[in-house]
C-alpha cells in the first residue's frame, strides 16, 4: 500500500484565508445545512442554517460573513463544492475549471478562489473541525422551534462562547486575535451587494387565437316570428 501522506496544519497570515463549507443538521421539520466560514489566522467563526444547499444560498451567506467580518479576505478555500467547482483536472495535469457565476461573485468581492484537491479535504481542517464543535458545543443538547429560533440561538453561542473561548490551536480567544491582528488586514467590503446578471431569455410567444365561430345574424323580426310559431 502507499504510504499514507501526513496533514501538516499550515498558518496563514491575517487576513489571507477563509475557509468554507457546508454541514447539514437533522431537525423534526427537516435537514438544514450549515453554512461555516472561519478565518484562518484568527479562528473567528461564523455561521447560518439555511434550507437549502445552493449557490444562491452559498452567495446571499457569503455577503451576511463579509459583513459581520467588516472586510473580505483575499482567498476563500473550498472543498470539491459543485456550486464552486465544476471540474478539476489539476491530478492529470489540467486546471480547475470554475463556477462562472461564482467566478463573477469572487471578482465583485475581491478574492480568490482556491479550492482543495480530490482527495484531500484534509487541507480544509480549520472548517472541518469547527463543524464538529458546532455539533457537540452547540447543537446536540438544544431544543429549537423554527429556523429562526436556530439561527438566534446560533448567533448568540458564536458571540458568547465559539468567539470567546480560549482556542487550544492559537492559544487565545477568536474574537480577540481578530480584532487586533485580522480585521484590519481584510479587504475592504464591495460598494453593494453582488447582482447576477439576467438571463437571456427568449421572447414571449405570440398568442393565437382560435377563429371564432361564427354565428348567423338575424333580424329581430325573424326571432319574434319564430317565437310566434311556437306559442
Amino acid at each position: 500500500t502507499a504510504p499514507v501522506e501526513p496533514v501538516v496544519r499550515f498558518e496563514t497570515a491575517p487576513g489571507l484565508q477563509a475557509q468554507v463549507d457546508f454541514a447539514h443538521f437533522s431537525l423534526p421539520w427537516g435537514v438544514r445545512y450549515a453554512l461555516v466560514v472561519v478565518l484562518g489566522y484568527s479562528r473567528l467563526l461564523w455561521l447560518k442554517y439555511y434550507p437549502r444547499q445552493t449557490l444562491a444560498v452559498l452567495m446571499a451567506g457569503l455577503e451576511e460573513a463579509f459583513a459581520v467580518f467588516g472586510g473580505v479576505p483575499a482567498e476563500l478555500l473550498f472543498d470539491q463544492m459543485k456550486a464552486v467547482v465544476i471540474d478539476d483536472e489539476r491530478r492529470n495535469g489540467g486546471r480547475l475549471l470554475e463556477n462562472p457565476q461564482f467566478a463573477r461573485f469572487a471578482n465583485h468581492w475581491g478574492f480568490r478562489i482556491r479550492a482543495c484537491r480530490p482527495y484531500r479535504a484534509q487541507t480544509k481542517g480549520k472548517v472541518e473541525r469547527p463543524i464538529s464543535y458546532v455539533r457537540q458545543s452547540f447543537f446536540y443538547g438544544r431544543d429549537f422551534v423554527s429556523d429562526d429560533d436556530l439561527n438566534a440561538q446560533a448567533g448568540l453561542w458564536l458571540q458568547a462562547t465559539a468567539n470567546q473561548r480560549r482556542h487550544r490551536s492559537i492559544g487565545e480567544a477568536p474574537n480577540l486575535r481578530f480584532e487586533r491582528d485580522e480585521r484590519a488586514q481584510l479587504r475592504p467590503l464591495a460598494v453593494a451587494a453582488y447582482r447576477a446578471p439576467h438571463a437571456i431569455q427568449a421572447p414571449p410567444a405570440v398568442a393565437i387565437r382560435p377563429p371564432w365561430p361564427k354565428v348567423e345574424q338575424r333580424a329581430l323580426a325573424v326571432y319574434d316570428q319564430l317565437l310566434e310559431g311556437r306559442a
